[in-house]
């Protein structure tokens, strides 16, 4: 009994401690002034409060990293179908080529011009001549159509057709072949011949329009013949056009044969006003020489003339 009352009030006491402590402490927080309940309970708040705000951030920045990767997902698969849409496009270019000869210079034109002048010469004698051509295709293959008609004065008139096919081999130049037909009513045989002829059209250097043929006809006739001119602006409707027509004659057994070498000559000064692209009257001073005819069974030889001619015309396009 000695021994166990010491130990049972040493376990009394301890308990009573406790007790006591616990019932200190109730009271230091029931005597806590309010404001201090409350900053605890605040500060309890706002941390929950930080909690909250931070993990929904978290969850924003994984949408936002879900709609990125979505997007970057989105746009590789776009890439990936444009490439596929590409490589399509061109195989198929490849293999059934798209035709843009027409946005090229592939596409069919055609135009005409008609030249009548009236010219006099010195004498008082006056000679009608009439040009007409007319050309139809592409830029690099055409169809040339000329006519022409020269009437002198109380005399018959003297005419030739020639029909040419032209083939573009440059950017300036034309390579031309066909055939002329000519008719000379002072002839009394062989009024009717025909001529094969090649030759080059084309825009020579400074802008000179330039026609040059070789003939090759009947009874060894071969002759040349060149066309050139050039227009010269004075105003836009104002223009002055030099130019210079001459044949040469490289051989001839005909029976109305021509004297060889050059044949003739005309270089003349053509005035116009052009009233609109279609409609051009002008007027003309032209200076000419023709060597003349040799002597054969069926004419006599005749000598050169020289002489100025002038006159007016009108030339219509369309």
């Amino acid at each position: 009994m000695r021994i166990i009352k010491p130990c049972t009030y040493t376990v009394l006491s301890l308990a009573l401690a406790s007790v006591t402590q616990m019932t200190m402490a109730q009271d230091a927080h029931h005597s806590m002034p309010m404001s201090a309940q409350h900053e605890s309970h605040s500060s309890h708040d706002s941390s929950h409060q930080v909690m909250q705000t931070r993990i929904e951030s978290n969850k924003m920045e994984h949408t936002a990293e879900h709609a990125e990767h979505a997007e970057h997902a989105e746009h590789a698969e776009h890439a990936e179908h444009a490439n596929a849409s590409s490589i399509a496009s061109r195989a198929a270019s490849a293999q059934f080529p798209v035709d843009h000869k027409r946005e090229h210079g592939g596409q069919i034109y055609q135009a005409t011009e008609i030249d009548n002048r009236w010219l006099n010469n010195a004498d008082g004698s006056g000679s009608l001549k009439t040009e007409i051509e007319s050309r139809i295709g592409t830029d690099e293959n055409k169809l040339f159509i000329k006519l022409h008609a020269d009437k002198a004065e109380s005399q018959d008139a003297d005419y030739a057709a020639q029909v040419m096919y032209s083939r573009m081999i440059s950017d300036f130049w034309d390579a031309q072949i066909g055939a002329r037909y000519r008719v000379d009513e002072h002839q009394v045989m062989d009024k009717e011949q025909f001529d094969a002829a090649v030759g080059l059209h084309g825009l020579a250097p400074y802008f000179f329009e330039t026609d040059a043929y070789l003939y090759l006809g009947t009874d060894n006739q071969v002759s040349f013949s060149l066309k050139t001119e050039r227009d010269l602006l004075l105003t836009q409707k104002l223009i002055l056009k030099p130019y210079l027509n001459l044949d040469v004659v490289l051989s001839d057994d005909s029976a109305y044969a021509q004297k060889t070498g050059l044949s003739s000559v005309w270089l003349g000064l053509e005035t116009r006003y052009e009233i609109n692209k279609k409609l051009m009257p002008f007027i003309d001073v032209a200076y000419s020489y023709e060597k003349g005819n040799q002597h054969t069974a069926w004419q006599a030889e005749t000598g050169s003339e020289k002489q100025w001619w002038y006159g007016a015309g009108l030339r219509l396009k369309f």
